[in-house]
């Protein structure tokens, strides 16, 4: 009898322990379902926090009005305002016809924004493709406020056609000690890296740095420094196939924001190399197409994630302090 109960507390505490290692993404409310490709979140300079994700030509927008996001020690977050988000109207009521030669429609969906809040005024890079085709092109566009009806198309930034080695779309700028950087990229095309002029918000050179790339689907680049490092983050295999998505997050790390990227094991990412940050776990089914965003001190990784009804906002928060993002 003490050996069955022996082994029964050993399962127990198994089990627990596999629990207890799972991450717990925020209990959500409001504005949270149908979202896919979640930006980064730009906060305006009243404290407003705007997200921006893939949909029809219009790209929507969902807002938070709390001030700050406050670091958080309780359990699951406790008392965080953050998971409250409201729709709040969308880039294009009137449709982005100049992306018809890469979508083949003036209402077709783009794909992937990326906002970020920086010399007084809201940067949106977004892509327009079709799947399976590298005939792309990223576009940006420029707000003082970030309200419906006060964007201005800024025009194309980089393109891709059929015979192309990359493919432009999930575009990621990043601002380091003011040089400006646009990473991007797909599949087996891998993901580059793009030199932009801060004054334009444009290529300043054609050479594309490679920093990723994988056979069987590497996409979604997302940059962000800690610390000493800088941590790329990417999505791996199959998106957008409801609950039979395989979708999973992975990361590497650099001294330098052009690389080399190797994950924990020392592998380079431009050989396949990833480690795990977020996978299918629970009903969480196919995390990824993140972005990451910090405030007061803590950094929480954003991303969509799939149900039987379609696909959900997910937000965690990391944990860096063994070196590695943790999800948490």
């Amino acid at each position: 009898m003490s050996t069955l109960f022996a082994r029964l507390v050993v399962l127990v505490a198994g089990i627990a322990a596999v629990w207890a290692a799972q991450p717990n993404s925020i209990t959500l409310k409001g504005a949270y379902t149908g979202v896919h490709d979640p930006s980064a979140l730009c906060q305006r300079a009243d404290g407003t926090w705007f997200m921006f994700s893939t949909a029809y030509a219009a790209i929507p927008a969902r807002q938070n009005t709390l001030n700050e996001l406050p670091p958080v020690s309780e359990s699951r977050f406790g008392q965080a305002k953050i998971e409250t988000w409201t729709n709040a109207g969308v880039v294009w009521p009137n449709g982005a016809s100049w992306t018809a030669p890469y979508t083949g429609s003036n209402n077709a969906n783009l794909w992937a924004p990326d906002c970020t809040f920086a010399n007084g005024q809201f940067y949106l890079y977004y892509s327009a493709s079709t799947f399976g085709s590298r005939n792309s092109a990223i576009f940006f566009a420029r707000s003082t406020t970030g309200n419906q009806g006060t964007w201005v198309n800024n025009g194309l930034v980089y393109s891709t056609t059929t015979s192309s080695s990359y493919n432009a779309i999930d575009p990621n700028l990043i601002i380091d000690n003011g040089s400006w950087y646009l990473a991007f990229g797909s599949w087996s095309a891998g993901i580059g890296l793009l030199k932009l002029s801060s004054s334009t918000g444009k290529p300043s050179s054609t050479s594309v740095t490679l920093l990723a790339t994988r056979s069987n689907g590497i996409e979604a680049p997302f940059i962000v420094k800690n610390g000493s490092y800088y941590y790329l983050f990417t999505s791996w295999d199959k998106c957008c196939a409801g609950l039979d998505s395989t979708y999973n997050i992975r990361v590497g790390r650099a001294s330098s924001i052009t690389g080399t990227y190797k994950d924990k094991a020392g592998v380079s990412l431009t050989s396949g190399g990833g480690t795990v940050v977020l996978s299918t776990h629970g009903s969480i089914v196919g995390p990824g197409g993140q972005s990451l965003f910090t405030t007061g001190g803590v950094t929480y990784l954003v991303y969509h994630y799939y149900t039987s009804t379609g696909s959900n906002l997910g937000i965690n928060k990391l944990d860096f302090s063994s070196g590695w993002p943790v999800a948490v």
